[in-house]
């Protein structure tokens, strides 16, 4: 029996998928701690272990290993743009799009605390951007000057105004710094081109940061590159949205992940105007749309989910007392790894998850504002219009463990108080329980056929909005 082995080595656990190249089916999984101070290996040769017996049982050859890794806090980067709405923006997004959490964001002339204050952060990266091509290079000079009197070591990927580009060659080959420079995020005003500081972004990943972290052990087991955990459901996203030649994509749809520490929220769509009468303005989001939010976990990031969501709104989908809320937040912020033990529990953590998927989604989607003016009302869209999703993915463990995780996702879809959100209208819910589309993502980009069929088989269809009586 042919397989392939798919490794994820997360914060926390080491997950190890076997897939059945000849049946298109998932053979087995497992899991152990990851084991990053120890040796990586150390936990994925026990995770592997565990599945030796079914492995020998059915006589498998494992004819490729692809892994994904967002261990020891995956890709951790700092950006610097010009205007923070547009430049500065731009290169956010296209620091998410590459799989990256985004530990600051900044904007305009950097000062010497600004730089300060990155450093002490410890990105594993660094985005510098500024300017359209042919515009303003005094801000991206000034902050590159300032980088290279910092004494840091970090690689720097340089995607600004290109007029500066000279400039910033001889300051940073003069201080010795290891960077790249590539093609503008946004070359013309509003119009962003994140693709060369991504591919730039996922070279340094594999040739830097990887071995920094302790995976370069197992970047030798491993067939293909390791990439980051992220990066692979953002793969998976993009291929289930648009087929293959044997399988019809899905078509719009977006990806909502309530994990511990953050919720994370993938769009795939175009995003333009649906509405009548409307008008695109500002920053053109891109056609795959990634949003990490920090402060909306269910464990680690307790505490401040409650500051960012507020009381009445947990107090609206827990049923408890505003007492009882900031006790419960208290626990769940000091004991990451605690599971629901009672129905109590079960109803206090779905809770937390409506109100996470309710202010994600509201963050990640675009909005109408109007303006009255002398021909009357105008109305102008910022962001993307996701009204016309088709399906929603939920995935992450409260979702996963839940009878009622269709409720949960219901706090995606447009509320009527709410009008000028461009939520989705009306869309289907289809629950990851075998939490596998990371494993799919691995899987796109060689093998497209055989993780569209394992994402047909595997994502189970839990219902929608209008399945509510």
């Amino acid at each position: 029996m042919n397989c392939i082995l798919l490794v994820d080595f997360g914060s926390t656990y080491t997950k190890l998928t076997v897939v059945n190249v000849d049946h298109q089916e998932i053979l087995c999984t497992s899991k152990s701690f990851t084991t990053v101070q120890s040796g990586i290996l150390e936990g994925y040769q026990d995770a592997l272990d565990k599945l030796s017996d079914i492995l020998k049982k059915n006589n498998c050859t494992i004819i490729d290993r692809l892994g994904c890794s967002s261990a020891a806090g995956g890709l951790k980067m700092s950006v610097s743009g010009l205007v923070k709405q547009l430049t500065s923006e731009a290169a956010k997004l296209a620091c998410l799009g590459s799989g990256a959490k985004i530990l600051d964001v900044y904007s305009q002339k950097m000062t010497g605390f600004d730089m300060k204050r990155l450093l002490d952060r410890n990105p594993d990266m660094i985005l510098l951007a500024g300017g359209t091509d042919g515009g303003n290079t005094h801000c991206i000079v000034h902050n590159s000057k300032l980088l290279s009197m910092s004494g840091t070591t970090v690689p720097i990927v340089v995607a600004g105004n290109k007029s500066a580009y000279d400039i910033i060659e001889n300051v940073f080959w003069d201080s010795g710094l290891d960077y790249r420079l590539v093609d503008n995020v946004m070359p013309e005003l509003n119009k962003i081109e994140i693709d060369s500081a991504r591919e730039a972004i996922r070279e340094i990943f594999m040739d830097r940061i990887i071995d920094a972290k302790g995976l370069g052990a197992a970047k030798q087991l491993l067939s293909n590159e390791i990439i980051p955990t992220p990066m692979a459901v953002l793969r998976a996203a993009e291929l289930l949205s648009s087929g293959t030649d044997e399988n019809s994509g899905w078509g719009p749809l977006m990806i909502i992940d309530i994990g511990g520490a953050t919720t994370d929220v993938h769009s795939v769509c175009d995003g333009s105007p649906t509405r009548a009468g409307v008008m695109q303005t500002g920053l053109v989001e891109p056609y795959i749309k990634r949003t990490v939010e920090g402060d909306l976990g269910m464990r680690i990031s307790a505490l401040s989910l409650l500051e960012s969501v507020g009381t009445p709104l947990l107090m609206k989908f827990t049923g408890e007392t505003k007492t009882a809320i900031e006790s419960k937040c208290q626990v769940l912020h000091k004991k990451h790894e605690k599971i629901p033990e009672n129905e109590g529990e079960i109803k206090f953590d779905e809770g937390m998850a409506k109100a996470a998927v309710n202010v994600a989604v509201q963050r990640h989607v675009g909005q109408v504002e109007s303006i009255y003016s002398p021909m009357g009302m105008l109305f102008y869209q910022k962001g993307k219009d996701l009204s016309n999703i088709r399906t929603v993915i939920g995935t992450g463990g409260v979702l996963v463990h839940s009878q009622t995780a269709d409720k949960i996702l219901n706090e995606c879809i447009l509320d009527k108080q709410q009008p000028e959100l461009l939520k989705p209208l009306d869309p289907e819910y289809v629950l990851d329980e075998s939490y596998m589309l990371s494993a799919t993502g691995l899987l796109s980009e060689k093998y497209p056929e055989l993780s569209m069929a394992l994402m047909n088989k595997y994502l189970v269809k839990i219902g929608g909005k209008t399945d509510e009586t």
